[in-house]
């Protein structure tokens, strides 16, 4: 082999090297590059994933407190319904004790007019009647035992014998529970 040859051949070979070396250098940086990529690509979807749990929470939270107000404005007027019972208890006694007195036929229409606007009222901002009546089962989540009376009949034990009191209900809630006497 001539000088020339090794030389040729020498240039050739340092061209290789080079050719791998630039080849390699290049695979590095494309690695580089797609790890970088790939790192990015992680953030990018662990951001994502919080973003949408705080959007999610958020949501909830907006229903919960939507929730919770709206149950305020169907209850707010509560103690002022708990305020009125007594005074339409009392009206309901006036007209048991009016229709009694036979003379005093303008006064109980005059009654009965008041009592009614007051009942209408009260019903259109919610309040509602509970229903009891004598002869139905006595249940200690729905009804408040006064007192227990021996039964007169036998059918009548553990029922209930009389309402002492009224029951109403706001919207779903109950704010007075009806007072009734049962039997034993």
């Amino acid at each position: 082999m001539s000088k020339k040859d090794k030389k040729i051949k020498a240039e050739e070979s340092h061209i290789d090297d080079a050719a791998t070396a630039t080849a390699e250098s290049e695979v590095k940086e494309s690695e580089k590059a797609q790890n970088t990529e790939e790192k990015l690509q992680d953030q990018l979807a662990e951001e994502k994933d919080k973003f949408m749990r705080l959007f999610a929470e958020f949501e909830n939270y907006k229903k919960r407190t939507s929730k919770e107000r709206m149950d305020l404005f169907k209850t707010a007027s509560q103690d002022v319904m708990v305020a009125l019972l007594p005074v339409l208890d009392d009206f309901e006694r006036a007209l048991l004790h009016i229709e009694e007195d036979k003379e005093a036929e303008e006064l109980r229409k005059g009654v009965l007019l008041i009592y009614n606007k007051l009942v209408n009222t009260l019903e259109q901002k919610g309040l509602s009647k509970i229903e009891v009546s004598k002869g139905d089962d006595f249940n200690a989540d729905d009804h408040e035992a006064v007192t227990q009376i021996p039964a007169p009949s036998e059918d009548l034990k553990g029922k209930i014998i009389d309402v002492v009191e009224r029951g109403y209900k706001l919207g779903d809630r109950v704010i007075r529970f009806p007072k009734v006497v049962i039997g034993q």
